[in-house]
Formats: C-alpha cells, structure tokens, sequence
C-alpha cells in the first residue's frame, strides 16, 4: 500500500511500504477519514516522532476489513472509532482505570504507526462501533472532541456560570460548541482570525462573543462583559506564557483557569500574575487527553451520546478537505499558515 511515512524531522514521503497484517488482539482498519492534528504538525516538520520510520496520524476512523487471531467474527465488517493511546495497563493510572494517565503508553500516529494510510493494525480494545447516523469524517474527530469534553468535565461548569475560551484552534471551538450545548449562561471566545470569528457564529453565538485580540484589547473586553468580575471558568488553549497571564489575570476570584494548550515554550509566571492565583484563591488545573474505558462515563461515550442524537456537529469546524494523497500539501498550508484553517480533513 502506499503511505505517508515519516523518517525523520521534515522528512515525510508518500511511497509504498507492506499492509499490516493485524496481530494478536487486533484488527486491520481500512481507513475512511483522517483529520491532521495540529500536534503532527511539529512532528512532521520540526522535531519528528519518538521512532523512525512511522506513519502519523492519530485522528482516523474506519472500517474493520480483517481480524487477527481470536478476534470475534462480529468486527468483521465494522464501522468503528479509534481511541488512539494504548495503555499499558500495569500503571496505578491504568489500575485505576485512568488510561489517559498511563505512564508506560504507545501511541497510534507518534510512537506507532498511525492513519495517515490505507490501512492500519489497531488493537480491538481502542475500537468504538459507530452506527450509521455518525459519518466516518465526524468519527475522525471523536479524539479532539474527547479531548475538550474532557477539559469541559474536568472544570465542572455549572450552567449559571461563565465561561471564557482563549484560543480557537479545533479543541478551542469544540469546548465552545460542548459548552453551549451543555447550557453555560454565557460563553466569551478570544481568537486572532476572521475565520475564527466566522466559526462561533456559525456555532450559533452572537456576534459580541468573539474578541478579535488583533484590534482589540483582550482584557477589558473580558472585563466589561463580566462587571469587572472576570469569567468563572477560564480555558486556556494556546500554550503560551501571555495567554496563561491573561488567563489567570481574568479568572473571577474562587473561580478556576483550565491550562488545555500545548505549551509553545517555558513557561514563567510574573511576580503580579502569581499574586492573583494566591488573592483570589484560583484553582489551576491541568487537562490531558481523554478518559476511554468502554462505559458510558467516559468522555468518549458522552461525545458519542451527543453525535448520535444530532446535538452537535463538528462536522462544521471542517475547512478544508484532501485526499490522502495530498497530506503533504495540507501540511505545508497548515505549517506556513498560509490559509486560514480550523480542522483539515483527509479521505481514502
């Protein structure tokens, strides 16, 4: 088959390599869709992945076209979702069923290989059925929306507080959208795109939900929508140190800042910025991953839930769509931020 393999930093080729052949406790998954997460991007073009060479992609959905040995007959022909990290399931995490926590993991995309090909071996355990109402380009996105919804659970909104997001990339939008559909009172979204604008409209928010901080001043916009009291809840997804001030600078006293984005760099915190955590007794929390253990308590199944009963659609967030065999110029766009994007979508 032909894949995009990844040898090294800035080394991604599309040649052909051998088709899985799914091992013990797996499946061979014909991939359908693939969304292209902006973590791949670093590894692709900067840093590479911890093990050469490997096919990426983390954000992929299916069909099962073969069973390995042992597998029950009922996968064959599947539909399914892809949880992504494969614990190991020997940690206390793991013991405790925090998968997401695991301190020995794999990764299909970045320690494993991953679905930016035709096809790739999963283990039967990180499979999740889909019915027919969820399209395959919508299962691609249970990742990011797990990811969000896991940071969304973490903070424990309550309906009659206020919410503000800064940073709306896709994990940034989609809290947005699980907020809203979780009924926050008000949610206050901070972006630097026309785009991203676009995109929490269409999301159903009024027009003065969105802070464009290119022309605008982030902090007393936040402050005058919130009677100078500051958001209840602050999420924070852009992983640098001014955003995180600006996070902890507006969070309302005895409220919480959720720390979501990836970190650009070292972070440092000002004397003033420390001050307020302590003043105004905040309470900072970190998010990681998801929560997948194949109950209905997982932040998988409550994506799940509100796929199948049309309650959102992600779907919406999807601003450009390639082939497979285009991944390389998806990435150059997406490196060079040449266009305005929120999700690329892949197709095989």
């Amino acid at each position: 088959m032909r894949a995009w393999v990844l040898h090294g930093a800035g080394d991604l080729r599309l040649e052909e390599v051998k088709k899985p052949v799914p091992g013990d406790k797996e499946v061979l998954v014909g991939v359908k869709a693939a969304g292209i997460c902006g973590s791949d991007i670093p590894r692709i073009c900067r840093t590479g992945a911890h093990t050469h060479p490997l096919i990426p992609g983390h954000e992929f959905s299916g069909v099962v076209e073969a069973l390995g040995p042992g597998i029950s007959p009922q996968w064959q022909g599947r539909r399914v979702g892809i949880f992504p990290l494969l614990p190991c399931k020997i940690c206390r995490p793991c013991q405790e069923k925090q998968y997401e926590m695991c301190r020995n993991y794999s990764y299909l995309g970045s320690r494993r290989d991953g679905g930016f090909a035709p096809y790739v071996s999963v283990p039967v355990w990180n499979l999740l059925p889909l019915p027919d109402e969820v399209t395959f380009e919508e299962a691609a996105m249970l990742e990011p929306m797990a990811v969000a919804v896991h940071a969304l659970r973490r903070a424990r909104v309550s309906p009659k507080e206020t919410a503000a997001v800064c940073g709306l990339g896709t994990i940034g939008l989609l809290l947005a959208m699980f907020l809203k559909e979780a009924g926050t009172a008000a949610v206050l979204t901070i972006g630097n795109k026309e785009t991203q604008r676009q995109m929490v409209q269409r999301l159903g928010f009024p027009e003065d939900a969105f802070c464009d901080c290119r022309h605008q001043d982030a902090k007393a916009w936040l402050l005058e929508r919130t009677a100078g009291r500051g958001a209840d809840v602050f999420f924070e997804c852009v992983g640098k140190k001014e955003t995180c001030s600006l996070a902890i600078q507006n969070t309302a006293v005895q409220g919480k800042t959720i720390l979501v984005g990836n970190p650009h760099s070292d972070m440092e915190l000002e004397k003033e910025i420390y001050w307020k955590i302590l003043r105004n007794q905040l309470r900072i929390s970190g998010t990681w991953n998801s929560s997948f253990f194949h109950d209905a308590l997982d932040d998988w199944h409550y994506v799940f839930e509100r796929l199948e009963k049309k309650k959102i659609s992600p779907a919406d967030l999807i601003t450009h769509r390639f082939a497979l065999e285009e991944l390389e110029k998806a990435v150059r766009i997406m490196e060079n931020r040449t266009e305005d994007y929120v999700k690329m979508m892949l197709t095989v």
